[in-house]
């Protein structure tokens, strides 16, 4: 009986233990401590050396852990490329002419996988690479948890579902976040990412000419704004490419973004709609006379948003590669 006893108390701590394991929250800064203590450097040199190349990366890096989070959780699903019988999220509508630095992650994991074999997520290089990114042209750095899993799926399909499209309104965004566990507040907060990166004309022409070429320009889009527009995005150009916020220069994260909302300045439906409500409004007065407002509250987003359906090691895997499943 006492055997029997013993036997099952330690059948029940290993199950216990495996569990505490599995479903364990993300830490700060310990994670990696033993198993790899040289990740979090790793991926911080290896990010500041891709900007210094190119400093485009930078918004990337953003863009894409927003839109991997985004789509059912921060897990690297984003990375996975499709096969004969999938198309993956990376090549589907609102990825695949618009997301880049996937070439930046990949090297990361490379080069990590060399001293640490199978030990850091493509989930926690996205996440790490981000901030990294943002905080080395001048933006704010926050605090990022480690110990997330890697997808084992990735579907185009579900682009559509959960990523905002860029001709939302104020309505259909306050949704989208909603169901992300974001209020309207920091859904303005997070939209401030649009301080850096590109767009194209594409994405624009409707604001520009209404389908036609006549002069048939969005009346919410400043006169001398548009006519500068147009300018750049000829009646019939979908694919040059253009700054979503000139007065940064496109790689200067700073709260300029709300001052040109303020001006009728925003660029993308979805920027511009920002304003047409109270809240928004509010906090694009607050970003454009306090930078320090946006830079604490978008690293608090981005905090928030860096721990969006993390998946445990019940749900997912650590990738060998980040394009495929091991």
């Amino acid at each position: 009986m006492t055997m029997y006893f013993h036997l099952r108390w330690t059948i029940t701590t290993m199950i216990l233990v495996f569990l505490a394991d599995a479903y364990a929250p993300l830490d700060p800064v310990q994670f990696y401590k033993k198993e790899c203590p040289r990740a979090r450097r790793i991926v911080g040199d290896m990010v500041l050396e891709a900007i210094r190349r190119d400093i485009r990366l930078s918004a990337a890096l953003l863009r894409l852990q927003f839109h991997d989070c985004f789509v059912r959780g921060c897990d690297a699903s984003i990375l996975l490329d499709s096969n004969s019988t999938n198309l993956a999220e990376k090549d589907g509508a609102g990825n695949v002419f618009s997301v880049r630095g996937y070439e930046v992650i990949d090297n990361i994991k490379e080069a990590l996988e060399a001293v640490c074999p199978q030990t850091v997520s493509c989930a926690d290089i996205i996440i790490l690479a981000s901030r990294d990114a943002i905080a080395s042209i001048g933006g704010p750095s926050w605090s990022v948890t480690s110990g997330r899993f890697d997808a084992i799926a990735s579907y185009a399909e579900d682009n559509l579902r959960f990523l905002p499209p860029p001709s939302a309104n104020f309505s259909l965004l306050s949704q989208m976040f909603a169901q992300k566990g974001f209020s309207e507040r920091e859904m303005v907060v997070l939209s401030g990412a649009h301080t850096i990166g590109i767009t194209h004309c594409g994405l624009i022409q409707n604001r520009l000419y209404n389908g036609t070429c006549r002069n048939n320009i969005d009346p919410t889009l400043d006169p001398a704004y548009a006519v500068e527009l147009r300018r750049q995005c000829a009646f019939g150009n979908v694919s040059k490419p253009l700054l979503l916020n000139p007065t940064s220069g496109g790689y200067s994260f700073d709260s300029s973004y709300y001052t040109n909302l303020l001006r009728n300045r925003g660029i993308l439906e979805s920027d511009a709609t920002l304003i047409t409500e109270a809240s928004g409004r509010e906090f694009a007065l607050e970003a454009a006379f306090s930078p320090s407002t946006f830079f604490s509250e978008f690293a608090s987003g981005m905090e928030k948003l860096s721990n969006l359906e993390v998946k445990n090691a019940t749900e997912g895997e650590i990738r060998r590669s980040c394009r495929f499943t091991n």
